[in-house]
């Protein structure tokens, strides 16, 4: 199976809360071009898990967009910035096994936690750096729980 980990593209650094961060058009576009590289990609989502944080809302909502897919996707309050990479792991391994059907997700969060959930997820247990915007793809094995990186692609590889 696949698992994709995406941050969110750039954000606007000023906000009530940085709950309530949104994304800048730079952020917007980045969004647009990982999008675009996805359907490049001939990725066909099966679900979607998205930190309720409003810039990885949007990043989810111009991601879904651009691929034209309107399939199942969750909010999960513990993707945010401060997550715990073992717990999402942990939460990942029992949604996989119950959803025999997922073949390829996409996990739409925030640094560092999705450096953190890189280094959980694989073998190598390497912590990448993202870009804004940043896909990190995982050839993901459920039996064994962990899986090989595959790729780290960010918008400004693409430009």
């Amino acid at each position: 199976m696949q698992l994709y980990i995406m941050r969110h593209g750039q954000a606007s650094p000023v906000a009530n809360s940085d709950a309530e961060r949104q994304l800048t058009k730079q952020g917007q576009f980045e969004a647009e071009i990982m999008g675009k590289w996805l359907k490049s990609m001939q990725v066909k989502l099966d679900h979607v898990l998205v930190s309720p944080f409003i810039r990885a809302q949007q990043t989810a909502a111009t991601v879904k967009a651009t691929l034209n897919w309107s399939g199942p996707s969750s909010n999960c309050d513990f993707i945010t910035p401060s997550g715990n990479a073992g717990q999402v792991h942990d939460y990942l391994d029992g949604m996989l096994a119950q959803n025999p059907g997922i073949e390829e997700l996409l996990v739409v969060s925030h640094m560092p936690l999705v450096s953190y959930l890189v280094e959980e997820l694989t073998f190598d247990r390497k912590s990448p750096i993202f870009q804004t915007a940043a896909i990190a793809q995982i050839d993901y094995d459920l039996e064994r729980m962990k899986g090989q990186l595959v790729r780290l692609v960010s918008p400004h590889d693409l430009c």
